[in-house]
């Protein structure tokens, strides 16, 4: 009977550099108990530009895919998906190889970050892992200083946490074009995914190619559409303050 593995292969792009990863849905989905779960809790504009709510990834059987790991990951399941994937990345098909952590969705929550953060801790030293995230504060607080020896991350700009991105450290940012890109000071990491890991620190991605998806994003970067956005609401708080509550209007 053929094995079923957790880690794919999908993306023509990542397997010709040997890389594996591991998708969720992006974004906000629907769960088979009818309830609405956000697999990018600090999704910005990034939502509305995903290219993981388009084409290939929406065929019935990517998404029933994608849901399936999804409650793998979910609270009552982790014990069950750590066991699963710290048996599967012993292989020796992943010897020497790399796992990219989410080309779609993110870390959801603070348990399921912690049980990949001991699935590397227990895998062996040349499986490498990495990812890009928007749950950068939650990133902060957690993998900062505590970071397994195989692994690397970065913060990935066009999320409500883009503020606490530090923008002279390593961090990757979306633009419209490789042209813009360039302009902008970036380092083009599509010769191989690894280099947003292992190349210069401001790393640029060109869009993908969807029609729709250009159109909406326009000639701003991720992390430019995310700036106007948080200062329109900034502006919009500043007009209408949040009514305080009396204990404190009265100190």
């Amino acid at each position: 009977m053929a094995r079923t593995w957790l880690l794919q292969q999908n993306n023509s792009d990542l397997r010709h550099h040997g890389i594996y990863t591991w998708t969720l849905p992006a974004w906000v989905v629907k769960l088979p108990s009818g309830e609405a779960m956000n697999v990018c809790p600090s999704a910005g504009v990034c939502a509305q530009l995903c290219f993981a709510r388009q084409g290939s990834y929406r065929y019935p059987n990517v998404r029933a895919a994608h849901m399936r790991n999804l409650l793998l990951s979910l609270d009552d399941a982790l014990p069950r998906f750590e066991e699963l994937m710290s048996e599967e990345v012993q292989h020796r098909r992943y010897r020497n190889r790399a796992v990219r952590l989410h080309d779609a969705g993110d870390f959801h929550s603070l348990a399921y970050l912690e049980t990949w953060l001991r699935i590397m801790r227990n895998a062996p030293e040349d499986t490498f892992f990495y990812c890009y995230t928007k749950e950068v504060r939650l990133f902060q607080d957690v993998v900062v200083g505590n970071t397994p020896a195989n692994f690397a991350w970065l913060p990935s700009l066009g999320g409500r946490e883009d503020y606490a991105v530090d923008l002279s450290a390593r961090h990757a940012d979306v633009f419209p074009d490789e042209e813009a890109l360039t302009a902008a000071g970036y380092s083009d990491q599509s010769a191989c995914d690894l280099l947003a890991v292992r190349g210069p620190e401001r790393v640029g991605m060109p869009a993908n190619n969807i029609p729709r998806l250009r159109k909406l994003q326009g000639q701003a970067s991720f992390g430019q559409l995310q700036r106007a956005r948080d200062e329109r609401l900034n502006r919009k708080r500043a007009r209408h303050p949040a009514p305080q509550p009396a204990d404190t209007i009265l100190r």
